[in-house]
């Protein structure tokens, strides 16, 4: 037989040791690793202002301001990102007060990914990518959807899930 264990506060009792567990974060690495993101970055801060810029788990991630994003997205399908993958926001409105939207390209001909992201506050407005890539249709009113960030100049801004 077990061993018995009064229950007299089995709701006050957690069933899972690792509650406030917090995830490792993933280390930065300076984007001197590697020559193509090093020249690709050189290239791209000719063009716009580049605010932090560092690689993660072989990915470039760059951050730029809010109001460059098609200039920065232009210029880097003119180097090779020839592919918009990913396009979404992660809301931070409790922590910081806004929104971190991210775009994730693609360089078929190098085989390389690069990320861009901006921070936007809470009510503040984008400009819409979807005239440079027609995959950020979809992902574009899917975050109107969910976060309530319409992008200006958005071809068909209907919403896919959530009612009118």
């Amino acid at each position: 037989m077990r061993k018995y264990k009064p229950k007299n506060n089995a709701q006050k009792e957690v069933y899972y040791k690792d509650r406030f567990y917090v995830s490792p974060r993933i280390l930065r690495e300076p984007i001197t690793n590697d020559a193509v993101y090093c020249a690709d970055v050189e290239m791209l801060g000719k063009q716009v202002k580049i605010i932090e810029s560092y690689l993660e788990r072989g990915t470039l991630v760059i951050w730029v301001e809010k109001d460059s994003i098609y200039s920065t997205l232009a210029t880097l399908k003119t180097i090779g990102y020839d592919v918009l993958s990913e396009l979404s926001a992660i809301d931070y409105l409790e922590q910081k007060g806004g929104f971190e939207i991210f775009y994730q390209m693609l360089s078929l001909s190098r085989a390389k990914r690069l990320r861009v992201k901006i921070f936007l506050r809470k009510g503040e407005k984008i400009e819409s990518v979807t005239e440079l890539f027609r995959s950020a249709d979809w992902s574009e009113r899917e975050m109107y959807d969910m976060f309530g960030i319409l992008p200006l100049g958005h071809p068909y801004p209907k919403r896919i899930l959530m009612p009118d």
